[in-house]
């Protein structure tokens, strides 16, 4: 703080005790420390003149408060200088030490009085003016007023009855004597008075009012302006002269020409004034109609405006502040003090409509959030609805190509539709956390969606959804083998089939010819043979009729889609065996009735006939096998495929000897022939199989085994080929399996030994969820890897014990779970910021919680949690102990589970710890905009409150019914409780 000293040396004069005047003619700086003392016009000392005295300045702290202090204002001749942090102590003072512990004084650097202005007489005219509106502004209260500020107040009895108007207290009787002491005691009972109040009068003494001194008598009632008019003015915790500004500051903000950063230049354009009262009164000021160059005009416009309509008298004059070059500071702050006092009502106002403001913006927020979980919820919800039955469909389709797009389409469900609704469903949790975090920061219920949408309902059909995928993945899977299985079976069918009916074609005509009937002995004995040999022939064809018979079989148990067409040709095949059993029996009859009468056989057609049918047969079943189609799913199979293929080849030689064997009896017949005269007459009639024939079935069976040799080795390259990428997939699964086991470790471990700021922790687990991110490659390479396995039809695996299943479950578990992570520090956060609690105290908190979270579960059982609560100064050991105990438990376990968590236990000591805001507190502010009546109209809050605001409360306050409503009223009590009772969503 500034005080100004006068040192004066050499001295040729004396003091005017009456006028306050100091008569010198010679100065010196300050240096040894020096006094002066008045002396009152009869030549007496006066205790209670001013006395100056320097002395070593001396630091006020924090405590210290701003002291008044008056000097004597010398001629302008006088140098002065400003000691900086001085203190002064005046003779009156240094003898009542002894008086009030508790004093407030009043002294501010630009509230003290200032040298320029001291040499300026428009400085004491501004505030005799001003301070004399301003106590009339009271005394006109009990009726009375004051013409001259340093007359009027001479004999105390005026001064006496302004403090009493201005503090609503009673002084002590005054003296009417109208001798001097009369007045001195009167005045200083009024000093006193202000004394009591905690205002050190520094230098003002009665003498000095009774004698008319205007210096001090403007002192005197600018230390009562400060003490009753502006001392509690205080705009987030500002001094009273700061906080004063600061709202000058605010309410003028808006208004354009307009810069309030001081209490004297910031006015003289008037524009200041007239946007204050605009800002309360708009009704009152045109304000766009003011101009800048105007001054004069806007001074005079507020000063009328406000004494007219606000009852605030005229303290200024718009001529004086215009003509000076800097108005006085205390006159204005004077005047300007009116206005805040007359506008304190709409402050208070103000207050609490920035209460329910934030109350409201809160409510609409959480509302909000409230409206987009259910929607998402709702939409996730739907989608599983819509999915579920399409992976449930089993319908069956005839082909594999068919099932291998429907395939596809499950690909591409998989890679394509799924990974963003597991995204979705990850922020459904994350936003109800967060949701539920804010609520409880706010002092709210907390949120309960709708009936089937709880994170719990999402998990559940979250989890027949995936039941569903595996049920159709498998599902598929089979299709495809049995459809592979049909395809098969259905050409094996129709190969065998057409091989019959071939076989067959003519037998029925050959069977019911009669021959026999114009044969002669020989002949007939012939056709028996050739019977018998045409019956071992169909004894032979038996084991393929039943082969037919049981691929039809086959066929109708899997359920084949042509099982109709196979059925009918397997019916036909042996309704025709059954005739052609029936037409053999009947043709033996007839032949062996006609044996008796023809008993001429030709032995060599005979033998050669029973040994070339079974070798014809047996070529036919060799041909059959050699092109018989193989499906196959890994090396082993394929190699016991070409093991039976060696063994096969291995009898080709027995078969050949038999071959040349058969061909050695025809052979023999005709040498016979030959060697006897006998001539042929035609072919075997034993048999229809020829040498011929039986030469070119052999080398067409011949032809047919490299061929073979290559269908097998193609299909073995296959399945190395197979085999080659069960390997990749399954290297790629394991460092995949391997990579996410890891990480959930290391988030494990991350989330208990969490360090740094939480920002610092939030910005680090960012970076460790992009780092993760990255890897997405080698889940897609994996992919690609498991496509390739899925068209090659490959169904097992040795080489890994992973499935994509699994690690597709196991990637987005790992996704969610550094997403939960990174909520749950972002929430610690907002906890933080909402709750006031300071970095130091998380760190507090978190270590004391790991420290007993022996197990790194996450969660405290009831006895480490009691521990963790002694290490934190709780009293829960004795038998009140017991009984807190219980209460925090009831708190932070409210299910009873016998564990807490981290998150519990941080929003029981920010409670403990921070006020909220109430119900109560908000029926309050309510109150105060409705002017203290129970009830509040819709065009109060329209006037009160924001537009968005004042018609979100309008459409949710009920009417209100009590005795002294009227029409339009509403009940903002139940509407207040309500914000703090159980949410509509």
């Amino acid at each position: 703080m500034a005080a100004i000293y006068l040192i004066v040396k050499g001295l040729t004069g004396s003091f005017a005790a009456h006028h306050g005047q100091l008569v010198g003619s010679s100065r010196q700086p300050l240096g040894a420390e020096e006094s002066f003392s008045s002396h009152s016009g009869s030549g007496a000392f006066s205790p209670h003149t001013p006395a100056i005295h320097h002395r070593k300045p001396r630091t006020h702290g924090p405590e210290n408060k701003d002291t008044f202090s008056v000097v004597y204002p010398p001629r302008p001749s006088f140098q002065f200088w400003d000691v900086s942090s001085a203190d002064m102590v005046d003779y009156h003072a240094a003898n009542n030490q002894s008086s009030s512990g508790a004093v407030q004084t009043y002294m501010e650097q630009e509230n003290d009085w200032d040298r320029d202005l001291l040499l300026d007489p428009a400085w004491e005219r501004q505030q005799r003016k001003t301070f004399t509106a301003w106590c009339n502004s009271h005394l006109r209260k009990a009726g009375t007023q004051i013409d001259n500020i340093e007359e009027d107040f001479r004999d105390g009895l005026k001064l006496m009855l302004l403090l009493e108007v201005i503090s609503g207290e009673r002084l002590p009787k005054p003296e009417r004597g109208k001798m001097r002491v009369h007045k001195i005691n009167n005045v200083n009972k009024a000093l006193n008075f202000i004394a009591s109040k905690g205002v050190k009068l520094v230098s003002i003494g009665a003498e000095e009012i009774v004698d008319g001194n205007v210096k001090m008598t403007l002192g005197m009632i600018w230390t009562i302006i400060l003490r009753f008019a502006i001392q509690d003015i205080s705009v987030e915790e500002t001094s009273a002269k700061e906080g004063l500004l600061l709202w000058c500051q605010r309410k003028t903000a808006p208004y354009k020409n307009v810069n309030v950063q001081n209490f004297h230049i910031s006015w003289k354009d008037g524009l200041a004034f007239n946007a204050l009262i605009h800002r309360h009164r708009p009704d009152l000021i045109d304000y766009d109609s003011l101009r800048k160059d105007d001054p004069v005009t806007n001074l005079n416009n507020a000063f009328e405006v406000a004494e007219k309509h606000l009852d605030i008298p005229k303290m200024l004059d718009a001529e004086d502040i215009v003509g000076t070059l800097r108005p006085d500071e205390k006159a204005i702050m004077t005047y300007v003090s009116s206005f805040y006092h007359a506008f304190s009502g709409a402050q208070k106002a103000e207050t609490a409509a920035n209460r329910i403001c934030k109350v409201l913006a809160v409510n609409q927020e959480n509302e909000q959030m409230m409206e987009e979980y259910e929607k998402l919820a709702s939409d996730l919800l739907e989608w599983i609805r819509r999915t579920i039955p399409w992976l449930e469909n089993r319908t069956q389709e005839k082909t594999v190509k068919d099932l291998q797009a429907k395939q596809e389409d499950f690909r591409d469900y998989r890679c394509v539709h799924k990974p963003p609704k597991v995204q979705e469903k990850c922020q459904l949790e994350i936003s109800f956390n967060t949701l539920q975090t804010k609520l409880r920061l706010s002092n709210r219920p907390a949120f309960m969606p709708s009936e089937g949408r709880m994170v719990s309902d999402i998990n559940g059909a979250w989890h027949t959804l995936e039941g569903a995928e595996k049920g159709y993945e498998e599902w598929i899977l089979s299709e495809i083998r049995r459809l592979e299985r049909l395809e098969h079976l259905a050409e094996k069918f129709h190969q065998k089939a057409a091989i019959h009916e071939s076989w067959t074609d003519g037998k029925e005509a050959m069977l019911t010819q009669k021959d026999y009937e114009t044969s002669t002995l020989a002949e007939v004995k012939a056709l028996l043979k050739k019977h018998e040999a045409f019956e071992s022939d169909l004894a032979a064809h038996q084991d393929r009729v039943e082969q037919i018979a049981a691929i039809a079989q086959e066929l109708n148990q899997l359920d084949y889609y042509d099982a109709a067409n196979v059925n009918a040709r397997c019916q036909k095949i042996c309704d025709q065996w059954d005739i052609l059993g029936a037409l053999t029996h009947s043709r033996k009859d007839s032949l062996e009735r006609t044996e008796k009468q023809l008993e001429s056989i030709d032995e060599l057609y005979l033998e050669y006939a029973k040994r070339a049918a079974p070798f014809n047969n047996w070529m036919e079943g060799a041909m059959e096998d050699l092109q018989d189609m193989f499906i196959v799913h890994n090396i082993v199979e394929i190699q016991d495929l070409i093991t039976a293929h060696e063994q096969f080849k291995s009898t080709l030689t027995e078969a050949n000897m038999e071959r040349e064997a058969i061909q050695s009896i025809q052979a023999e017949v005709q040498k016979i022939a030959q060697s006897n005269g006998i001539k042929l007459s035609g072919s075997n009639p034993y048999t229809t199989i020829t040498p011929e024939s039986i030469d070119n079935k052999w080398e067409r069976a011949m032809a047919m085994v490299p061929q073979r040799d290559n269908a097998l080795q193609e299909e073995l390259n296959k399945q190395k080929s197979n085999d080659t990428l069960r390997a990749t997939f399954a290297t790629q699964a394991n460092a995949v399996g391997a990579y996410i086991k890891d990480k959930m470790e290391e988030i494990g471990r991350i989330s208990i030994e969490m360090n740094g700021t939480l920002e610092d922790q939030l910005t680090n687990l960012k970076e460790y969820q992009t780092s993760i991110m990255s890897y997405m490659p080698e889940i897609n390479k994996l992919e690609g890897y498991h496509q390739l396995i899925q068209e090659a039809l490959i169904f097992d695996n040795q080489y890994t014990k992973y499935t994509m299943e699994h690690l597709r479950v196991g990637w987005e578990q790992l996704l969610t779970t550094i997403a939960r992570t990174i909520n749950e520090v972002e929430n610690q956060i907002l906890t933080r910021d909402a709750k006031g609690i300071s970095q130091e105290q998380l760190y507090e908190y978190r270590a004391s919680f790991n420290h007993f979270d022996k197990d790194h579960s996450g969660a405290l059982m009831a006895e480490e949690f009691k521990a963790c609560l002694i290490s934190l100064g709780y009293d829960v050991e004795n038998d009140k102990g017991d009984t807190e105990f219980a209460r925090i438990m009831s708190i932070v376990d409210p299910n009873g589970s016998g564990a807490v968590t981290f998150q519990a236990f941080i929003d029981f000591m920010s409670t403990e710890t921070t006020d909220r805001d109430t119900a109560d507190q908000v029926i309050a502010s309510f109150k105060i905009l409705a002017a203290d009546k129970n009830y509040i109209m819709a065009e109060e809050l329209r006037r009160e409150l924001p537009p968005d605001q004042a018609e979100y409360c309008i459409a949710r306050m009920a009417p209100y019914t009590g005795p002294d409503a009227v029409p339009g009223a509403l009940d903002y009590m139940s509407f207040s409780t309500a914000l703090y009772g159980e949410s509509d969503l």
